[in-house]
C-alpha cells in the first residue's frame, strides 16, 4: 500500500519541523515548503527520511500568490495528491502598538498568514476533494491563542491574521465536508519556538512562562501530536473544530 502525503507549509524548524517528523514516524511522506531555511529545511527532511518515509522541501514565500499552485503541482507530481495539508507557515514582526502600526507591516502579515493560507487551502481542495477527482483528505490550520486574546501592545495584527484563520477553519469545514475533506485548526498558546527571536523577543516564551497556567511553553512536539491526531482516522468524526493547545492560556 503506497504511503500518504501530506504536505507542510513551513516545515523547516520548529513546529512544522516537528510535524514533518511526526507525520513521517507514522508512515506518512513528506512535502514540506521552507522560505529561507534551506539548511534546516534539508535537515528536516533528513529526519523523515531516516525513518523510513520519502520527503522533498520546496521553496515557497506565501506573499508570492502565483508561485502556490505551482508549489502545490509539483509536490503532486513528485509524490502524488497529498491526503492531508498543515497550513503551518505565519510571520510576526516586532512588537508594536495599532497606534504605530504601519500600512506596509500589515500587507505583509496579511499577504503572508491570511492571503497565503487561503490560497494554500484552495490549492489543497482542488487535490483533495472528490469534486476535483481526489480520494478526500485533511486540513489542519494552525492557529494562536492570540486570536481571542488580541495580544495588546504586541501583535494586534498578528493576532488578528489568525483570528481570519480560525473563520477559514470553520467556513471551509462546512464548504468541502461533503467532498470528503475534514478541515479544523489547532490554536496554540506560547511555544518555544524561533517565532519569538523573529519578532525581535528570542526569550520571549520562558520570559512569560511563570505567568502561564501551566508556567511554561509548549513544546514543538506536543503541537505535532494534536496536528498529526486531526489528520488521522482516529478523528474521523471531527470536522470545523479549533482544538485549543494552549496550556490553558
Amino acid at each position: 500500500m503506497t504511503a500518504p502525503t501530506v504536505v507542510i507549509t513551513g516545515g523547516s524548524r520548529g513546529i512544522g519541523a516537528a510535524t514533518a517528523t511526526a507525520f513521517a514516524e507514522q508512515g506518512w511522506n513528506v512535502v514540506l515548503t521552507y522560505h529561507t531555511a534551506a539548511a534546516e529545511a534539508a535537515r528536516t527532511v533528513a529526519s523523515c527520511q531516516a525513518r523510513g518515509q520519502i520527503a522533498l522541501a520546496l521553496p515557497l514565500d506565501l506573499a508570492d500568490h502565483d508561485a502556490i499552485d505551482e508549489m502545490f503541482e509539483r509536490a503532486a507530481d513528485e509524490l502524488g495528491r497529498p491526503a492531508a495539508l498543515v497550513n503551518n507557515a505565519a510571520i510576526v514582526a516586532p512588537k508594536t502598538t495599532v497606534a504605530d502600526i504601519t500600512a506596509a507591516r500589515l500587507r505583509r502579515i496579511m499577504d503572508v498568514n491570511v492571503i497565503g493560507t487561503f490560497l494554500c487551502a484552495r490549492a489543497g481542495v482542488h487535490l483533495m476533494s472528490t469534486r476535483y477527482g481526489g480520494s478526500g483528505g485533511s486540513i489542519v490550520n494552525v492557529s494562536s491563542a492570540a486570536s481571542r486574546i488580541g495580544s495588546p501592545g504586541e501583535y494586534v495584527d498578528y493576532a488578528a491574521s489568525k483570528g481570519a484563520i480560525d473563520t477559514l477553519t470553520l467556513g471551509l469545514a462546512k464548504e468541502v465536508v461533503g467532498q470528503g475533506i475534514r478541515v479544523n485548526a489547532v490554536r496554540l498558546g506560547v511555544f518555544d519556538t524561533g517565532i519569538h527571536a523573529s519578532g525581535g523577543q528570542p526569550d520571549r516564551a520562558w520570559r512569560i512562562a511563570p505567568a502561564l497556567p501551566m508556567q511554561r511553553p509548549g513544546s514543538p512536539a506536543e503541537a505535532a501530536a494534536a496536528i498529526v491526531w486531526l489528520c488521522s482516522n482516529a478523528a474521523s468524526y471531527v470536522t470545523g473544530a479549533v482544538l485549543d493547545v494552549s496550556g490553558g492560556v
